[in-house]
């Protein structure tokens, strides 16, 4: 593999992950860079870069970002979003992986897109529970901002600094996972009731 195929690899694992954060945006920055020519995705995915796909884009990913911002459809979302999530990296993912067989570009696509961004999907859906926790639903238009900023700056990033993107999409889930662990286990023991020794 060459190292044209090596960079189409990894920025569409970056891409693929960014939608983690946000389904849609990493698919509008994509729509955008293939319409403006500065990406190239495989023959079948080319429809991403078309004036209907730019469209329809922009107003899904208007929608998702508003849908956040409101207290009950926010965690709707996060619910509804899991399976998407790992749909639409996977989706991505495969559309910038070429030169390769079909079933080891679709594989692969499915776990490093789709699987990334379902560990993201779920750290972030984590980290939102605990801030609705901790503030009465009051921090979770600051962690809706955090996620809607991180999937474009992630998703820009992988467009004109692959490798950058990628090492910081592995380390956002070397962390998300290491809060969500932690967060286990601190309910676990907030729930672990106080053995009680009961003498006749």
């Amino acid at each position: 593999m060459n190292m044209e195929a090596v960079m189409g690899v990894l920025l569409g694992i970056g891409l693929g992950a960014a939608c983690g954060f946000r389904i849609f945006v990493p698919l509008l920055v994509a729509s955008i860079a293939i319409h403006g020519g500065f990406l190239t995705v495989t023959p079948e995915f080319a429809w991403l870069g078309g004036t209907p796909a730019l469209i329809t884009l922009s107003i899904a990913t208007l929608l998702e970002i508003a849908g956040y911002y409101l207290p009950v459809i926010d965690n709707t979302l996060d619910v509804l979003g899991a399976p998407a999530a790992v749909i639409a990296g996977t989706i991505l993912a495969a559309g910038f992986i070429g030169h390769m067989d079909s079933m080891l570009q679709w594989g692969l696509a499915a776990i490093a897109g789709g699987g990334a961004a379902g560990v993201i999907h779920g750290g972030m859906a984590a980290i939102r529970a605990a801030a609705s926790a901790a503030t009465g639903g009051l921090g979770n238009s600051a962690v809706s901002t955090a996620e809607t900023v991180s999937a474009s700056l992630v998703s820009i990033m992988a467009c004109g600094r692959t490798v950058l993107a990628v090492f910081l999409l592995v380390a956002s889930i070397y962390l998300l996972v290491r809060f969500v662990i932690s967060l286990k286990r601190k309910l676990a023991q907030a729930g672990t009731p106080d053995k009680v020794e009961v003498q006749d």
